[in-house]
Parts: C-alpha cells; sequence; structure tokens
C-alpha cells in the first residue's frame, strides 16, 4: 500500500477510534494513547496526525458527523415521500455513539478553556448541516413563516429524545413522539400549499 493510502487509513482508523473511546470512556478516559492502543497505531502516529488531543477529538466529531450526513442524505436519495422515516432518521442522528461522543465533548468543553472555542464552532457548522439536511429532506419551505422555527424544533426534540436514550431505553416513548412530530410537521409544512 503506497505511504499516502496508509496515511489516510491510519488517520481514519484514529478518527473512528476516537469517536468510539469517547462514547464508551467520556474525555476523562479518553486520551491520545487510549485512541491509538484502539486503532492499532503507535502514539507516535496518532500525534502525528493529530498534534493535539484536542485536534483528535474534534476532528472525530467532525469526521463522523459528515459521514452520518452523508449517509442520512443517501437513505433518502429523492426527498423522501414519508416524513416520518425522515423525523425517524433525524432522531437517529441523536441516539447512537456519535451523540454520546458529542456530548462528552460538549461538557469537556464547558471547562476547558481550549476546546471551548473548537466545540463551539464545530458544533455551529454541523448543525447547520443537519438543519439543511432535515430541510431539504422534509421538502420544507423556508421562506414561509415559522418552518424555519418548525424544522429547528424537531432537531432540539431529537436532541432531548437523545438526552432521554442516555439513561434509559426510550424506544418505545420515541415512536410515539416520532409519529406525532410527523403528523405535526406534515400539518405545519403543507399548510401552505393548499
Amino acid at each position: 500500500m503506497p505511504k499516502q493510502d496508509r496515511g489516510r487509513a491510519t488517520r481514519q482508523r484514529l478518527l473512528e477510534a476516537a469517536v468510539a473511546c469517547l462514547a464508551a470512556h467520556g474525555w476523562a478516559g479518553s486520551t491520545v494513547t487510549v485512541v491509538a492502543e484502539h486503532a492499532g497505531v503507535s502514539r507516535g502516529a496518532a500525534q502525528h496526525h493529530f498534534p493535539t488531543r484536542e485536534d483528535l477529538f474534534t476532528a472525530a466529531v467532525e469526521y463522523v458527523a459528515e459521514e452520518r450526513s452523508t449517509a442520512l442524505r443517501a437513505l433518502f436519495p429523492q426527498g423522501a415521500a414519508d416524513r416520518r422515516a425522515v423525523v425517524a432518521a433525524l432522531v437517529d442522528l441523536y441516539t447512537g455513539p456519535l451523540f454520546r461522543a458529542a456530548l462528552h465533548l460538549w461538557v469537556a468543553a464547558c471547562d476547558e478553556e481550549q476546546l471551548r472555542p473548537r466545540v463551539t464552532e464545530l458544533e455551529a457548522r454541523v448543525g447547520r448541516e443537519t438543519h439543511r439536511i432535515a430541510v431539504d429532506l422534509l421538502g420544507a419551505d423556508e421562506s414561509r413563516p415559522g418552518v424555519r422555527e418548525t424544522v429547528q424544533g424537531l432537531l432540539d426534540m431529537a436532541r432531548g429524545l437523545g438526552l432521554a436514550t442516555l439513561l434509559t431505553d426510550d424506544a418505545a416513548r420515541r415512536r410515539r413522539v416520532v409519529a406525532q412530530w410527523a403528523g405535526l410537521l406534515d400539518q405545519a409544512l403543507d399548510r401552505g400549499l393548499r
């Protein structure tokens, strides 16, 4: 394998391992050494790609968020006729290891001055992209009053369901809430089309 390809593969393994470690062990338990071991690379190789711990974890959350965005768009290549499926897929973004990892990063950023601006900027970018995807997949016309806020309310609700899932298996309630939100979205987004 050419050196450049090996470097890309090592970087990808480190990014995926960083998210897995952060989700499983939190900020305090996720060091560059732990991630390097999990990825099967040396600490030196990890530091070659990511000079600081902050570099590694912010890049990891960003990388996985981009991968999830691509996968979400691929689920609905023509948009979605069924808003319930879109709402369920958006809620799923906030119930997996990526959300858990991002949450640990957010909490750490509250106390770590050098991490806070990076996480704040990353969250703003990821949030904007998630909002754009939601608008596209829902077929929402944000030029209409209240539509932007309705879509943002959906994403805020999804984040809340993600937080609830961290403590208990909330799948049954989550299904009911998804069905209710899909109905509300149909009413709110289709109102101006009649």
